[in-house]
């Protein structure tokens, strides 16, 4: 069964910086598609970065520039640098992987961690 377990979240200033990690266990895989979304209070959970086995990254446009998602295969770790943060970075952090393909798709992740939270003051 994997399981994946996020840490590093807490509370900055604008304009500082964290680096969340995503361990991930119990399964031996090779092909993923792992993503960083988050969830403020009273919004929609948002995708902000991924990154698939063939070491393709993506984000979302109020990141890019910012937040740098990395996956260290040899310790299944995901990692997310956020650089000058933002109070409107204030939010729950999960990481998501979807180990079946070398891509990734539209489709939901179905494998998720527990979320770690993120508040950025002023």
């Amino acid at each position: 069964q994997v399981h994946l377990a996020e840490s590093g979240g807490g509370s900055v200033h604008a304009g500082g910086s964290l680096k969340l990690s995503c361990v991930v266990s119990g399964y031996r895989y090779s092909n993923y598609c792992m993503r960083w979304f988050r969830q403020a209070p009273g919004k929609q959970r948002e995708g902000i970065a991924s990154i698939d086995s063939n070491g393709r990254t993506s984000y979302r446009d109020s990141v890019k520039g910012r937040f740098t998602i990395s996956q260290d295969n040899a310790k299944n770790t995901l990692s997310l640098q956020m650089n000058n943060l933002k109070p409107d970075d204030t939010a729950m952090y999960y990481c998501a992987a979807d180990l079946r393909y070398d891509y990734c798709s539209g489709s939901w992740p179905p494998n998720w961690g527990q979320g770690t939270q993120v508040t950025v003051s002023s």
